[in-house]
């Protein structure tokens, strides 16, 4: 089965995708929304080469703004440093809650002190003590 490259670029409206497919020469189109733009695709094609529509598969390659593409790097990048951050911070609140237990804070008070409920914080504890076995 034949796989097509679809290239699927904004137009200068912003009303349109402008469809082109680099493998089938003059195959260009448009639509309205990016959701139609497979199928308008798979028509094209089928139109320009005489194959049937089920006869290949196509790959939209959705073509963004530059600003855009680095806005959305840019936001992607923030979101792994904040899941780490999240994963240091969990770490640190299990380490900080077995600590307090270690040196013989009853549940509640560690709880108290960590400002979270004695059930949070009994979890953090058998999380923290989970983890080190």
């Amino acid at each position: 089965m034949k796989d097509y490259l679809v290239q699927a670029e904004l137009g200068r409206s912003g009303r349109w995708w402008v469809i082109s497919v680099p493998d089938v020469p003059s195959a260009h189109s448009q639509a309205r929304r990016l959701s139609d733009v497979d199928d308008t695709a798979r028509e094209l094609i089928a139109l320009m080469t005489d194959l049937p529509p089920g006869s290949f598969t196509v790959h939209v390659d959705v073509m963004l703004p530059e600003d855009v593409r680095r806005d959305l790097e840019e936001s992607a990048a923030l979101r792994d440093q904040a899941a780490r951050s999240q994963a240091r911070a969990a770490q640190l609140s299990r380490h900080a809650a077995r600590r307090l237990r270690d040196q013989g804070l009853a549940l509640r008070d560690v709880g108290q002190a960590l400002g979270v409920s004695f059930q949070r914080a009994k979890q953090l504890i058998d999380e923290a003590d989970k983890l080190a076995s």
